[in-house]
């Protein structure tokens, strides 16, 4: 899905220099939130353009206007940016939680600039996170419409049968809830069956991103993950980085991941 500066994107430039942007892209682009959260911003009057608060949405502003949010003005662009994040089990993936527990932006290098979560991972899982400074890209990259294949390693607890596996590849109802298909095989190490105890480890690929999915599919196959780890999200991968590990994606890696996936109109600051 190529998102271009073309009237039904709220844009009326080219890609090489944007004279005017709907208001929520603008702000996603220079990192404030997300479109969605951007446009409930608005909602709240919290948003105002050339000392007018808005009321809507529907607005294009240009690089001239002055755009402040809660009164303090919003500054030009960033170069998109997306870091790898190998986030630790125990860690909230939010920047606040009610519950007063330990979040990943707690945790976070205080180089790293303000960054926004692509997806999530849920307390007790581990595993790659993608962070990104960019809003518009952050919402691209979660639409399970790019296709991009999530994938695990669950350490379950139980027998796996392979023909309950197979049937998770024609999707699964759980709980009221549809899942799409989702590929979940035995992992073997030199021909063997890998496990410690009676637990297993089970490789899982699935194309979205619900809650709780992977360890809801697993359980209705009959086993229990008590150990969940993100190794790849599309392109990205976890590969040897270490618990509490940050790390940029190269400019040049970042635009070829993407492509035609998201129009990065400015170029990264790396590579």
């Amino acid at each position: 899905m190529s998102r271009r500066g073309n009237a039904s994107d709220g844009g009326d430039a080219a890609p090489d220099g944007a004279v005017s942007e709907r208001i929520a892209k603008r702000l996603a682009r220079a990192g404030v939130a997300s479109r969605r959260e951007v446009e409930r911003m608005i909602d709240a009057g919290r948003v105002s353009v050339n000392g007018k608060r808005l009321s809507s949405p529907a607005l294009n502003v240009g690089p001239d206007d002055t755009i402040l949010v809660d009164g303090k003005p919003v500054a030009a662009p960033e170069p998109t940016r997306v870091w790898r994040y190998y986030k630790p089990s125990g860690l909230v993936t939010s920047a606040n939680d009610e519950q007063g527990r330990s979040t990943i932006f707690d945790h976070l290098p205080k180089r790293l600039p303000r960054v926004m979560t692509v997806g999530r991972l849920d307390l007790n899982s581990e595993g790659l996170l993608l962070l990104t400074n960019d809003g518009g890209l952050k919402r691209a990259l979660e639409l399970p419409s790019t296709g991009w294949v999530r994938q695990y390693r669950a350490r379950a607890f139980g027998t796996p049968e392979p023909e309950r596996l197979a049937r998770l590849a024609d999707g699964i109802r759980v709980d009221g809830e549809q899942f799409g298909p989702i590929k979940a095989t035995v992992e073997r190490q030199s021909g063997e069956r890998q496990t410690v105890g009676r637990n297993s480890w089970i490789l899982v690929e699935l194309a979205e991103g619900r809650n709780r999915e992977v360890r809801r599919a697993l359980e209705a196959a009959g086993l229990t993950v008590n150990r969940l780890i993100r190794t790849r999200y599309g392109p990205f991968a976890l590969d040897k980085m270490q618990r509490g590990e940050v790390t940029e994606v190269p400019g040049f890696e970042l635009r070829r991941a993407v492509r035609g996936v998201y129009d990065i109109r400015r170029e990264s600051t790396k590579g």
